[in-house]
């Protein structure tokens, strides 16, 4: 299927943008980068030399099947290639994945091959998109040296089937920060199964984010380091990364944030539980002076937020409540104790405020979590401004309060931060019926559900904000393939992680719903999984980022776990909207 085709897409973009060089002959070497983990292998491939008086179409299929070998390299595969393009050719450059491909057509000195369901990715590894129609066909140009027939024109890609990545590959995230410098941002990647995990996940971060990455992110992983850095694992869980370079002067804060980057990455590896870092052959030194950094001290700025409540909040009877077992119990302030009734209410990362939607769905207004002071004379809510139908609004971790207002003319995007309202133009959903939004709580993506008379649409947007923390605009949004066939409803979205999300879909009218798991780079791995179908009715979902909370879907009456199975019913009328804190 095609979501299986982009997950190794992905795959293959990270092994060659991770590598300083492809390996021209023998096993796979890492390039100086060694770690002591290890891990499943899968079989070798052995690739096959040209022999003498190929055709131009088995040579073309040659060197199709050649860049498929295992352990990975590419020296035999050059030898399809003409002198010149051998020398110049540069498969690190990009990757292109396919399910199968077709039968080469000749047409004199030049073959095509079409590749069904091919995808690429960019030369840092990231989801560019489906190839289709032309796209799809590569064209190789031939000439003769000697009596053979030779490649003058290879792709500057490696051109890999399915299942060669599904069994080399696995999905990760290299951590960035956002401009400001104040929280992670996970960038979902693919690396090679095996003990080089570390080594090729270091690797990564050190050559830094590429492309529309780049203007979103910053790093702090100094510039011009040689990507071939030294990783090891002690027994005891200690990462020894020697990051190689010059002696260069960094700042605590710069240290601190480069340490957090490091360890968010290599935490993906079980059983880091600490680092030990070098930069030009001196120890990069964490809060104290201290040389041993522990990866749990850098959770202060996970892309989750800096301390994240885990509370589960429910309005009910117009009111905000917190969960606390199988009951609700009204919020401190004027949400919950009646004085401003609210139809949706969302609080922020810490629970200290919440945003509220009037009951008439045309007011926004954000209230202390606290005890109302009586002398205030708004009761203790500010009113932000008024739309014509306001969804459900979602925080990120500025505590920037996003709201879409669906009016008669399609979706209008506001952020409102220290009480400024602003629209935001979206592309592919101002302007467009929306169901339903969330925002990440590192303010990076926006993701929407478009309603479509053919089904529904999930688009995902990257936002850009400065080095101040003020929105910039999102440039675009990228549709994501969620399932083939007509008419696909998408009831509800809720995060289950950084860089995943949960999907409610009906697929026996309000009888059986189903909830799926995709990710937001557009790349479908997570979606490999089975729905898991969920008797009906439903109101929603409520999920996190943070992965060790559960994710609920919430009924009339009660709410479902969705990790083992359990039901909650609440004490009392049933809550019409739950969610956790942030969206």
């Amino acid at each position: 299927m095609r979501r299986t085709l982009t997950v190794l897409t992905v795959l293959v973009g990270l092994v060659l943008s991770g590598c300083t060089g492809l390996p021209e002959s023998g096993p796979v070497v890492d390039a100086g980068a060694r770690s002591s983990v290890d891990d499943e292998r899968a079989s070798d491939i052995n690739a096959v030399a040209p022999t003498p008086g190929l055709a131009p179409s088995a040579v073309v299929n040659g060197f199709l099947d050649a860049m498929m070998a295992s352990p990975i390299r590419i020296d035999v595969a050059k030898q399809y290639l003409s002198d010149s393009a051998a020398t110049a050719w540069e498969p690190e450059a990009g990757t292109i994945t396919y399910t199968d491909r077709g039968q080469p057509r000749d047409s004199q000195l030049q073959v095509s091959v079409r590749l069904l369901d091919a995808e690429r990715l960019d030369q840092s590894g990231g989801y560019v998109g489906q190839l289709a129609g032309a796209a799809g066909t590569i064209r190789f140009d031939l000439t003769l040296e000697g009596a053979e027939y030779r490649i003058s024109n290879p792709p500057d890609a490696l051109v890999v089937q399915r299942e060669w990545f599904t069994q080399r590959f696995r999905p990760a995230s290299l951590y960035y920060f956002d401009p400001s410098g104040r929280i992670l941002v996970p960038q979902p990647v693919y690396v090679p199964r095996g003990k080089e995990l570390p080594a090729n996940l270091v690797r990564r971060l050190i050559q830094g984010p590429a492309g529309l990455v780049s203007r979103l992110t910053r790093s702090y992983v100094p510039a011009g380091l040689d990507p071939r850095a030294a990783v090891v694992i002690s027994p005891d869980g200690v990462a020894e990364v020697d990051l190689g370079g010059e002696p260069v002067a960094i700042s605590a804060a710069a240290s601190e944030r480069l340490l957090a980057q490091l360890a968010w990455t290599l935490r993906q590896q079980p059983g880091v539980r600490a680092l030990r870092v070098t930069l030009g052959g001196e120890a990069v030194l964490g809060p104290g002076g201290d040389g041993l950094y522990s990866v749990d001290a850098a959770d202060a700025y996970g892309p989750a937020g800096p301390d994240p409540t885990e509370e589960l909040y429910a309005v009910r009877g117009r009111r905000l409540h917190t969960r606390d077992g199988n009951e609700l119990l009204p919020v401190d302030g004027v949400f919950g104790d009646g004085t401003t009734p609210v139809r949706t209410a969302t609080a922020n990362l810490d629970g200290t405020l919440a945003a509220g939607v009037g009951t008439g769905g045309r007011s926004l207004l954000v209230a202390e979590l606290a005890e109302a002071d009586p002398a205030d004379p708004d009761g203790g809510s500010q009113f932000l401004f008024r739309g014509t139908d306001l969804l459900a609004p979602a925080w990120d971790f500025a505590d920037r309060i996003w709201v879409v207002d669906r009016t008669a003319s399609g979706a209008v995007v506001h952020v409102v931060v220290d009480g400024k309202d602003r629209v935001v133009d979206v592309a592919g959903v101002s302007g467009f019926d929306v169901g339903s939004f969330l925002v990440s709580r590192d303010g990076t993506r926006f993701v929407a559900v478009v309603r479509d008379p053919g089904g529904d649409l999930l688009r995902v947007g990257r936002v850009e904000v400065d080095g101040l923390g003020s929105v910039v605009e999102v440039r675009s949004t990228q549709l994501i393939a969620v399932d083939p066939g007509p008419s696909l409803r998408i009831e509800d979205i809720a995060w289950t992680s950084p860089t995943t999300l949960a999907l409610l879909t009906p697929i026996e009218g309000q009888k059986i719903y189903a909830v799926r798991t995709i990710g937001v780079d557009g790349s479908p791995s997570s979606a490999e999984s089975l729905p898991t179908p969920v008797p009906g009715p439903v109101i929603g979902l409520a999920g996190s980022p943070v992965e060790s909370l559960p994710l609920f879907v919430v009924t009339p009456a009660s709410i479902l776990d969705l990790s083992d199975g359990s039901s909650y019913g609440f004490v009392g009328e049933p809550a019409t909207s739950v969610g956790y804190a942030g969206s």
